[in-house]
């Protein structure tokens, strides 16, 4: 096995026992770079000599005895929304050419500290206003996308590019591709992870959040983002807490929220049969499954669309009427929507928000955890619009991948996608686990459970 296959806690491990160095990993995600990212372009940018730099600092710390935790020497991508002092951030747009971050956002420099190396800004669907990250490919199969927006994060990790990356999600960016690229993705509770630094789409429904291998691994890096920061208006104060999951596959007692409705609504039947196995399993290990009804299902999409279309032409109005041929076509013409959308549609969708939160609050008071499909479909043919369904139905793509990822991000509540197998083409199937706000601990234990019974998952298979 080379360096760059390893898991974080694998690698973080080997460089905590001096088997492995923090510059032995970094050479070989840079060589794994060279290798693949002509072919699935994840980066806009990679950092080759400051993250030598890094990673022999780091090695020189070590061996000092100033090691800094799991993190430290571990080399990590970010969605290029992210600022970095003195690194470029472009949203993946010529909006923003030449913009330079002139400090670093609070996720970046609470991973500095923590000792991460970073190897590059990883491409995001244009101010990830979209589902597809069209600049990138799909890491198992280079004809279909990767997903998005965080679609460069994402395939980042699956590829061995990156150890782990952070990404950011307003409708399902983070756990969207991470199911189509067969990793895993945490979108945190609103307000855990601070956004300050952090270009916005929608700033009510944005959050960060961390793209790796293993749920052990997304505890790992949740447990060095996550606390108050005073510069997000909408970070909550919260104690620190170590978010790693134990090793512990015993879920007696535990309630596991089976979706009667809406979840299994439109989708593809092997989605729907592996996320079920998955479920079983959940079983197996002394869970107990309860249905549930989705509140508010027919209000779910028009209420993400009606918060995300308004909130994104106003954070982009100057620019809009300054230089619109800049935008690429599809994100131009959505932001072009915000401005005709009226003001009372905005206001409905707040009152809706408001609604399905309480709603939402009273059915996770009768489970631990809801188990469900995260898209309807797997990874579609790059420039592949539509999806139509066995009742003959026709959905858009980006409308099929945010439809089951949306709800997390309307009522702020935590979600968790890893993957439960793959379809008859060989492509990533993702299961999410949604609970309570502030349950990431829940999440990661029950999540982290059901893949101690599973086979070891190897890096996509296109790498």
């Amino acid at each position: 096995m080379q360096p760059y296959e390893l898991s974080l806690t694998a690698a973080a491990d080997a460089i905590r026992e001096r088997q492995l160095s923090s510059v032995e990993l970094t050479d070989s995600v840079l060589q794994c770079i060279a290798h693949l990212e002509p072919h699935l372009q994840a980066y806009v940018t990679v950092v080759a000599e400051h993250a030598r730099r890094a990673a022999e600092e780091a090695e020189r710390d070590i061996a000092a005895g100033r090691y800094r935790g799991p993190l430290h020497g571990i080399p990590m991508g970010l969605k290029d929304l992210i600022d970095v002092a003195g690194t470029a951030t472009s949203a993946s747009s010529r909006v923003r050419a030449g913009h330079r971050a002139p400090a670093d956002s609070t996720v970046a420099a609470r991973l500095r500290e923590a000792g991460a190396v970073l190897v590059g800004k990883t491409h995001t669907h244009e101010f990830a206003y979209g589902l597809t990250t069209p600049q990138t490919r799909n890491a198992w199969d280079r004809s279909r996308v990767a997903g998005g927006s965080s679609g460069g994060s994402a395939v980042a990790v699956a590829s061995g590019m990156a150890t782990f990356a952070l990404g950011t999600d307003t409708g399902g960016s983070i756990r969207v591709p991470t199911a189509l690229n067969g990793v895993v993705g945490l979108k945190p509770t609103y307000g855990l992870v601070p956004r300050h630094g952090v270009t916005s789409l929608s700033w009510s429904l944005d959050h960060v959040g961390p793209i790796t291998r293993t749920v052990e691994d997304a505890g790992v890096v949740l447990t060095a983002l996550a606390g108050h920061d005073p510069r997000d208006p909408a970070s909550l104060p919260t104690s620190a807490t170590d978010y790693r999951p134990i090793a512990d596959t015993d879920l007696t007692g535990l309630r596991v929220g089976v979706p009667r409705t809406y979840y299994f609504d439109h989708i593809d039947p092997e989605i729907e049969a592996a996320v079920r196995r998955a479920i079983d399993r959940l079983q197996a290990l002394g869970a107990r499954l309860v249905e549930v009804e989705v509140p508010m299902a027919r209000y779910i999409q028009a209420t993400q669309w009606g918060l995300m279309v308004p909130e994104a032409t106003a954070y982009h109005q100057g620019t809009l009427r300054t230089v619109p041929e800049l935008y690429q076509d599809d994100v131009r013409i959505l932001l072009e929507a915000g401005e005709l959308m009226p003001a009372g549609d905005y206001l409905r969708a707040q009152r809706s928000r408001a609604l399905m939160r309480q709603e939402w609050a009273r059915m996770l008071q009768e489970v631990d955890v809801i188990a469900a499909p995260t898209v309807p479909a797997t990874a579609v043919e790059a420039g592949q619009d539509t999806i139509t369904w066995a009742d003959g139905t026709i959905e858009g793509v980006s409308d099929a991948y945010v439809r089951l990822s949306s709800p997390a991000n309307i009522t702020g509540v935590p979600s968790l996608s890893l993957p439960v197998g793959h379809d008859a083409a060989g492509l990533p199937i993702g299961m999410q686990l949604l609970g309570m706000p502030f349950g990431e601990s829940v999440l990661l234990r029950v999540g982290h459970a059901y893949e101690q019974t599973q086979p070891a998952r190897d890096l996509a298979r296109a790498a």
